[in-house]
């Protein structure tokens, strides 16, 4: 394929779309008539004809419809190879928000930032800290960060951190007093500590798995937090059990600070994850923050 096959191409894909040799030709910045030579000269070179012409409009035949089925993706990845080889000519600019539970924040999306921002001085990130999910819209966010299995089915949702599992803990204090629940259906015999959702205000019900077995359970409890620090810190405190993400306590867990049961019960889960509207136009700053996020399992 030559420099003029491409031509021809992009004429036709031009007519096709705008259904007009006149729109085409003045998109394409040359005259009606060498517009309508080019579709002629394409259409005898392949030998079977791609539009149908009238005097009030243009349509596309059967052929011409499979034709440019086939040909618009690759003018698509044309365009955006284009469009990132111009955005590395220059210094990407622009704001990105994004709203993130602190967890996400402090785990993965700060590690990244503090060098994303030093190699990318013309962009500002503003991070707002919520665990409830936003309208990215109306709020005007470019994205937000959830758990996996959390994010809507109309968004783009791209993977940013390893999957996850939840710990059961309590404090050795309380344990030598209670003793060690052996199934989750024994946590109906002690004190635990509720975790209340952000989004619903309703208290999480705790759920667990193992091989085919599903259980959730709707824990008792004085306490109930909607922060998992506050939860952690209560677990530490001696005042019941908690459930809380693994790596949120592993450094409690690891010490002898926190006594971990039921690990056999938790399974992993889909980890947390950027997501984004599906009609979203994205910016060259952020389809590169994007890039940065991006978990790559090593």
């Amino acid at each position: 394929m030559n420099r003029d096959d491409l031509t021809d191409l992009n004429a036709f894909v031009a007519v096709a779309e705008e259904k007009s040799f006149t729109r085409a030709a003045t998109r394409l910045g040359t005259s009606q008539p060498a517009l309508s030579n080019t579709v002629r000269r394409l259409e005898a070179r392949l030998g079977v004809r791609l539009l149908t012409r009238t005097t009030r409009s243009v349509t596309l035949t059967p052929a011409g419809e499979e034709f440019l089925k086939g040909l618009k993706p690759a003018f698509e990845a044309i365009n955006l190879s284009l469009e990132t080889i111009g955005s590395l000519r220059e210094s990407p600019k622009g704001k990105i928000r994004i709203t993130a539970p602190r967890h996400a924040a402090i785990s993965l999306l700060w590690p990244m930032l503090g060098s994303f921002v030093k190699d990318y001085p013309d962009i500002e990130v503003d991070v707002n800290i919520d665990a409830a999910a936003r309208d990215l819209t109306g709020d005007r966010f470019d994205a937000g960060i959830r758990l996996g299995e959390l994010v809507a089915q109309n968004m783009v949702a791209v993977r940013i951190g390893p999957d996850l599992r939840l710990a059961i803990v309590a404090s050795p204090g309380y344990v030598a007093q209670r003793g060690v629940p052996i199934t989750p259906h024994d946590l109906l015999q002690h004190t635990c500590i509720n975790f209340r959702l952000p989004a619903s205000g309703e208290l999480y019900a705790w759920q667990f798995k193992r091989a085919e077995q599903e259980v959730k359970i709707r824990v008792p409890g004085q306490l109930s937090f909607n922060d998992p620090d506050m939860t952690l810190a209560a677990a530490l405190g001696g005042h019941g059990i908690a459930c809380l993400i693994e790596d949120h306590a592993h450094a409690m867990i690891r010490d002898g600070r926190l006594v971990r049961f039921l690990e056999d019960w938790c399974p992993l889960f889909p980890g947390y994850h950027i997501y984004y509207p599906t009609q979203k136009n994205n910016s060259a700053a952020f389809r590169i923050l994007i890039d940065r996020l991006r978990f790559r399992s090593r």
